[in-house]
């Protein structure tokens, strides 16, 4: 066999490798395809990364970004010496467990019901319903669940607590009871559209896996728990992996508004997204809001690395990378 690249070294099988710039010059069109979305990328996503300096500056808007002074890690201080550092750490970890882990289960129950129903027309109508509330602004989201929790007014204190018999409550005072709130408005406006990649994956399993299953007296159940589940288990891990990266990150909108920014609530709701938020109102300062944003993006990244080492030792398989 004559390679198309004669100046090459013929390969084990006798077909010689290509080079990456012969690859370049042989597929030229297609790579000049590419340089729009790189040139989009380079402008969106790297050049913005200069900005990173601002972590290491006390930002002095006379002089402008470089002429502001260096301070080293001054800027990070904050996030470790302050006496609520601990607990909005903690709190930002333990949510995002926590809707990583039960997310993770609640969507693949929700596609499979969706996959499992025998009316394909009505479980589109479902599955469009459960994705609604993710199109709506979290201030909207906020004032709903104040409809329903408000101490006066609300649904919940004038009909339903009464018609059981207990007391009312003042929702916006009591911190114990926001523990679950949060994760169920986390569930209620994420789960339609986190089920979505997975009812997509398992549209794209092969039926004949299910009739060959079916023929061999298999339930369906049993189909679920040996076909279904196992197909879509590397989807699974990469989604969970991508949601380990955002471990340290918190939906501003969720402990902010949702709440309403109630001071009482702060040990069971303040993330560190809404502490930074606070402490930016106060002082102004960009170096701190900049020292957490990368803080909690490097740590999502080794947790993300960290994580897809662990899973690629267990099933090479799945690992994302």
């Amino acid at each position: 066999m004559h390679s198309e690249y004669p100046h090459q070294t013929a390969g084990r099988k006798g077909i010689a490798p290509i080079t990456r710039m012969a690859a370049i010059r042989k597929h030229k069109v297609l790579f000049l395809f590419l340089l729009p979305g790189l040139v989009v990328m380079a402008v969106n996503n790297y050049l913005p990364l200069a900005g990173l300096v601002i972590a290491f500056k006390s930002i002095d808007y006379a002089k402008g970004l470089w002429g502001s002074p260096f301070v080293g890690l001054r800027n990070f201080e904050f996030l470790f010496a302050t006496a609520d550092a601990l607990s909005v750490t903690r709190n930002t970890v333990l949510y995002n467990l926590v809707f990583l882990l039960a997310g993770l289960i609640i969507n693949v129950f929700v596609a499979i019901c969706l996959n499992e129903m025998g009316r394909k027309r009505l479980a589109k109508v479902y599955q469009t319903i459960y994705m609604l509330p993710y199109f709506l602004s979290m201030v909207v989201v906020a004032y709903a669940v104040y409809g329903f929790l408000n101490p006066a007014t609300g649904f919940v204190n004038t009909a339903l607590l009464p018609a059981l018999g207990l007391e009312p409550v003042d929702w916006y005072m009591e911190t114990k009871y926001w523990v679950i709130l949060l994760p169920l408005v986390h569930f209620w406006v994420n789960t339609g559209v986190g089920s979505v990649i997975y009812i997509a994956s398992i549209a794209g399993i092969d039926g004949q896996m299910y009739e060959a299953a079916t023929v061999d007296g298999a339930g369906r159940f049993a189909q679920i728990l040996h076909i279904t589940l196992p197909t879509i288990r590397p989807v699974m891990v990469i989604m969970t992996l991508l949601g380990v990266g955002n471990i340290f990150r918190g939906n501003f909108g969720l402990f902010y508004q949702v709440p309403m920014a109630s001071p009482a609530l702060y040990p069971v709701t303040d993330v560190i997204d809404t502490f930074v938020y606070r402490s930016m109102i106060s002082s102004a300062d960009m170096g701190m809001v900049m020292a957490a944003s990368l803080y909690q993006s490097v740590v999502g990244c080794l947790m993300v690395v960290f994580s897809n080492v662990a899973v690629r030792r267990i099933d090479e398989g799945s690992a994302l990378f």
